[in-house]
């Protein structure tokens, strides 16, 4: 029984933390802050695509907290697999004296969320193959 309600927890605490960390930063990259618009611009894709992950990241926290948590992993392990992606190539660990904090945020959303999307394979499966028809 305890095993149940630990396995529980836990899967309700990967399902919130990462979509707290997505739609936390959704502030900075729609109002434009300095560090968004940083970032962005470093790698050629300001304004249009910070808004564009912006909206991916706030469509994967919503469908995180649903029943369709696992179509929002997947969408936010996409998202941060770019995010760690652009930090290793282009930006750095570090971005503007941040000591690795939106780097490690990233990571820590990517890890959630492909934990998520391993634990749910089958379902994920079953839609390609639905899709695939």
């Amino acid at each position: 029984m305890k095993t149940t309600k630990t396995k529980k927890y836990l899967g309700l605490a990967l399902r919130i933390i990462p979509a707290l960390i997505m739609l936390q930063t959704l502030y900075f990259k729609f109002t434009g802050a300095e560090e968004s618009v940083y970032i962005f611009s470093a790698i050629g894709m300001e304004p249009w695509g910070r808004y564009l992950v912006g909206v991916t990241e706030l469509v994967a926290s919503v469908l995180l907290l649903s029943r369709l948590n696992y179509l929002g992993a997947l969408i936010g392990a996409g998202a941060m697999a770019g995010a760690v992606f652009f930090h290793i190539t282009i930006l750095g660990i570090e971005v503007m004296n941040d000591g690795g904090y939106l780097f490690v945020l990233a990571l820590i959303t990517l890890l959630c969320c492909c934990i998520i999307v391993l634990q749910n394979q089958q379902k994920i499966k079953a839609l390609l193959f639905f899709f695939k028809k």
